[in-house]
């Protein structure tokens, strides 16, 4: 889920924060992408005739598919990924999972219906919410990124804070991810849409932490609370008070425990044993392995380890995936080249540097002039 409604409340009171921009942009850039979120996209969008992709036993390959072409066309562009799994959820998800599984077993009642009836809009529909991301999933994805030369890095929680983790160590430059709870978590950049196919034409959503909390005017502390208020996955929110009141609640007090202090009781109930001192704690103090001694290496594909791996019972076609390694060969060796903004740093242009500057050149334009004077009228002589 991540935090509910912040990108629009970001879009809507820090609008500066965000800003659309291209794959190709991101040329020299390290970006540690939800390995999870990445899957469960590829499981729901890569499909064929509104069915999965499968092996010749029957099997799911959509999550192959995705993670192969798309993580090629991050390479193509000079992108190099990272890729971070989930670990163990923390013990205050388990609330948020089990919501998850009741209602997954609602979609599966109404699935089942929906196939009696023969509508296949809602056939679709309901397909599509019993997706759930296995560990044989991830373990296929990792399997395929060892042969393809890109690393991987597994949390031992949750990967959104191991992300951000490894941005502020300066690993990284961003988080990959559709959830903004990244953002909670301390990544200073954000990407959406980062994985979505070329084909959806869906340009990347870039968000700066930094913009946001200097445009809403709080701390990274406040910044929590009020994620906190618009509902995480690590306890309940309180009914009755949308993105509006959250944003208007935390610039005036500054604190949940400010807020409950002063709210209307009578309009607003807290949660009963309302764990949001925990939440807090866990956003500040994530679970995460050491992202300074995480060492993230690059190499070559196996390109003969790849057509073992996916053109056996995965069915896929060996000269596409022959294709997709020079691809990733090209890619990878077209990379090497650092960007520029690695080496310069640009100065923006000030009022004062411009006028000085002016000055200068006007002095030496001068001082160019008398000289030519001066020895034309010693050769005049």
């Amino acid at each position: 889920m991540g935090i509910t409604g912040l990108a629009k409340l970001i879009a809507d009171n820090a609008p500066s924060a965000v800003k659309e921009n291209e794959i190709k942009n991101y040329f020299g850039r390290k970006i540690a992408i939800d390995a999870s979120m990445s899957i469960y996209q590829f499981l729901i969008a890569v499909r064929q005739e509104s069915n999965m992709l499968t092996d010749s036993e029957g099997e799911t390959t959509s999550h192959l598919v995705g993670l192969f072409y798309r993580t090629i066309r991050m390479i193509e562009n000079g992108i190099k990924p990272v890729y971070v799994f989930d670990g163990k959820p923390p013990q205050m998800k388990s609330s948020e999972l089990e919501k998850r599984k009741e209602r997954r077993e609602e979609a599966q009642k109404n699935l089942e219906k929906a196939e009696e009836e023969g509508v296949a809009e809602d056939v679709n529909k309901f397909s599509r919410r019993l997706v759930k991301v296995t560990k044989q999933h991830n373990d296929d994805c990792k399997e395929l990124l060892k042969l393809m030369g890109v690393p991987y890095v597994e949390a031992p929680c949750e990967a959104e804070a191991q992300c951000a983790s490894l941005v502020k160590a300066g690993k990284v430059y961003a988080t990959a991810t559709e959830d903004m709870d990244s953002l909670t978590f301390g990544s200073n950049i954000l990407l959406r849409h980062m994985t979505f196919s070329e084909a959806r034409k869906m340009p990347i959503k870039e968000f700066h932490l930094n913009r946001v909390l200097e445009e809403l005017g709080l701390n990274h502390e406040e910044f929590i609370d009020l994620c906190i208020l618009l509902g995480c996955d690590y306890c309940e929110s309180i009914k009755g008070i949308g993105p509006k009141k959250a944003i208007e609640y935390i610039k005036n007090n500054k604190s949940i425990e400010k807020i409950i202090e002063k709210m209307d009781k009578s309009k607003y109930k807290v949660p009963e044993d309302w764990m949001f001192k925990e939440a807090r704690e866990l956003f500040k103090q994530p679970d995460v392995a050491d992202s300074e001694s995480v060492e993230l290496k690059w190499s070559d594909p196996d390109e003969e380890g790849l057509i073992k791996f996916l053109c056996g019972s995965k069915g896929f076609s060996e000269e596409r995936v022959r294709n997709g390694v020079k691809k990733l060969m090209k890619g990878r060796h077209g990379s090497t080249q650092g960007r520029l903004d690695n080496f310069f740093t640009v100065l923006p242009k000030t009022n004062s540097t411009s006028t000085k500057r002016k000055a200068e050149d006007n002095s030496n334009a001068k001082k160019g002039k008398a000289a030519r004077g001066k020895g034309q009228y010693k050769r005049g002589k």
